[in-house]
C-alpha cells in the first residue's frame, strides 16, 4: 500500500510537446513547497483558487510564467491538500518543475497513486477509479463512452441500489431474530423471497450485461463472409485504401484471414476478410474454411458479401438473412452488404431495403459502408458495452458469487430452514457486492489495480 501521509508530485500531462503541461502535486506540504518555488509575495488563498505566478525552477530556467490551480484543504479530488502547476509544455521546463517540487520534500508518486487516494477519500469508489483508467487508454469512441459512462456511475450506482435493499432485509430478517420470543414478524416470508428473487434477477442482468463483450480485448471484429469471387478481397482493399488482398477473377485466391485496421464513423475495428464459403475436399482448403468459419463465430458484426449479378440467394444467406430480423445472438450483428453494384443494371428482388449497395470500382456506397458499420456497432455497445474491460473481468466471478448466494437464500426460504441461514446468504451476497465497488476491499486488490495505471494519474 502507499503511505498516504506523504506529499507526492508527478507530471500529469502525456509526453511529447505541447502548448501546455501540467505538473501535479497532493499531500500536506502541498502549500508550504508551492510558497518555496513561488515569489514571496504571493498569496496562497485558504479556498480552491487559480493563482497567477511565476515557478522558479533553478539554474539556467530560471522563473518560468505559471498557473497554479490550488484546493488548500480536503475539499478536493485527493482527499488532501493538492495543487495543478500549469507550465510551458517543453519537457524540460515541466521535469525541472518537477525536480524542484522534489527537492523541497515531495516524493515521486508511484502508477495512480493520485486517483487511489481519490478512492480512499471516499471521492470515487472502485468501478469508477477503474474508469478513470479506461478514460485514458480509450482508444476509441467506444472504449471512452464506456469508460465515461462507468465513471459518472453507470455501474457502481445500480449495483450500491441493490446492496441498499439487501441491507434493508437484512436488518428485518435480524430484527425479527432479535425479537423471536415475541412473536412480531418484520417481514413475511412471500415478501422476503419475491424481495431476493428480484434483487437476485437484477445482479444477474448486469453481470450478463457485463460480461457480452468482457472476452474480447482490443478493436470489435467485423468479419466479412460470402461465396468465392463474391468481392470481398476487392473491398477490403477500398475500404482499407491498400492492396492487402489478393483480386483475381479466379475463385479461392484467399485462404487466410486479411485484416485491416479502420475507422468506421469514429470507431476503431478490425475488418476481417475470410475464404469464400464452398465445400473442398483438400486439407489446405479445409483449413482455410474453418479459419473462416471460427472468424464467423467470433464476429461482432458479419458482413454477409452477396454479388448482386448471382441469380439467387444461397441457402446459408437466405438463413443469415432471417437471422437479422430476429434478436442477434451472443452478442453478433449482421450487415449484409451487396457487391459488384457497377455490373448490375436492375436491382434483384432479393436484395432488400437495409443492404448497403457498393461497387468497389466505382467507390459507390464505400463511405456509406463505413458509417453502418459504426453505426450498428455503436448502437450495440450503448448497451452492450457498460464497463471497461478490466472491470469486467475482476467483477464477473464476484457478482456470479452474489447471484449464487440469493439462490441459496431463496431455497431456504422455500424449504423453511431458517431464518439463521438466509441471513447468512444474505451477508455472504452484500460482501461480494462490496468487494465490486470497493465497500470490502484488500490490500492486493488496489495494488493490482492501481498499478495498472500511468503516473501522474
Amino acid at each position: 500500500m502507499f503511505a498516504t501521509h506523504e506529499t507526492i508530485a508527478a507530471i500529469a500531462s502525456p509526453p511529447g510537446g505541447a502548448i501546455r503541461g501540467i505538473v501535479r502535486i497532493s499531500g500536506p506540504d502541498t502549500t508550504r513547497i508551492l510558497q518555496t518555488l513561488c515569489p514571496a509575495d504571493c498569496c496562497f488563498p485558504q479556498t480552491a483558487s487559480r493563482i497567477g505566478t511565476s515557478i522558479d525552477l533553478g539554474d539556467p530556467l530560471g522563473n518560468v510564467d505559471a498557473s497554479v490551480l490550488l484546493w488548500p484543504n480536503e475539499r478536493c479530488y485527493t482527499g488532501m491538500p493538492s495543487a495543478e502547476i500549469h507550465l510551458p509544455g517543453a519537457a524540460p521546463i515541466l521535469n525541472a518543475a518537477l525536480e524542484r517540487l522534489l527537492h523541497h520534500g515531495a516524493r515521486m508518486a508511484e502508477p495512480g497513486e493520485f486517483t487511489m487516494r481519490a478512492f480512499l477519500a471516499g471521492r470515487l469508489d472502485l468501478t469508477e477509479a477503474e474508469a478513470v483508467l479506461g478514460v485514458i487508454d480509450a482508444d476509441d469512441k467506444r472504449t471512452l463512452d464506456a469508460a465515461l459512462r462507468q465513471l459518472s456511475g453507470g455501474l457502481s450506482g445500480p449495483l450500491n441500489q441493490l446492496r441498499t435493499e439487501l441491507l434493508n432485509l437484512l436488518a428485518h430478517l435480524e430484527a425479527g431474530l432479535d425479537f423471536v420470543e415475541e412473536d412480531i414478524e418484520f417481514i413475511t416470508q412471500a415478501e422476503l423471497s419475491s424481495n431476493v428473487q428480484r434483487i437476485a434477477d437484477q445482479i444477474q442482468a448486469i453481470n450478463d450485461q457485463m460480461t457480452t463483450r468482457s472476452g474480447t480485448t482490443g478493436p470489435p471484429q467485423v468479419v466479412m463472409r460470402g461465396d468465392p469471387n463474391a468481392g470481398k478481397s476487392s473491398l477490403i482493399n477500398v475500404l482499407g485504401g491498400e492492396e492487402v488482398a489478393i483480386v483475381s477473377e479466379l475463385a479461392g485466391t484467399t485462404r487466410d484471414c486479411v485484416e485491416r485496421t479502420l475507422d468506421c464513423d469514429g470507431l476503431t475495428v478490425r475488418l476481417i476478410d475470410t475464404a469464400g464459403i464452398e465445400e473442398v475436399d483438400d486439407a489446405i482448403n479445409q483449413q482455410a474454411q474453418a479459419l473462416g468459419d471460427q472468424a464467423h463465430r467470433e464476429a461482432d458484426l458479419l458482413l454477409v458479401c452477396v454479388d448482386l449479378t448471382q441469380p439467387a440467394l444461397r441457402p446459408w444467406q437466405l438463413e443469415l438473412q432471417t437471422t437479422t430480423t430476429e434478436q442477434p445472438k451472443n452478442g453478433q450483428h449482421i450487415l449484409f452488404v451487396g457487391t459488384k453494384r457497377d455490373r448490375c443494371d436492375e436491382l434483384p428482388p432479393w436484395a432488400g431495403d437495409d443492404w448497403v449497395l457498393t461497387s468497389s470500382l466505382t467507390d459507390q456506397g464505400i463511405d456509406q459502408l463505413r458509417t453502418r458499420i459504426g453505426q450498428q456497432l455503436q448502437s450495440a455497445d450503448a448497451v452492450e458495452s457498460t464497463t471497461v474491460s478490466s472491470t469486467a473481468v475482476r467483477c464477473r466471478e464476484t457478482l456470479t458469487q452474489a447471484t449464487e448466494a440469493l439462490t441459496n437464500a431463496l431455497q431456504v426460504i422455500e424449504h423453511q430452514l431458517g431464518e439463521e441461514l438466509v441471513a447468512a446468504e444474505l451477508r455472504f451476497a452484500l460482501d461480494a457486492i462490496g468487494r465490486v465497488t470497493g465497500v470490502v476491499y484488500t490490500d492486493d486488490i488496489l495494488d493490482r489495480i492501481f498499478s495498472e495505471f500511468c503516473i501522474g494519474k
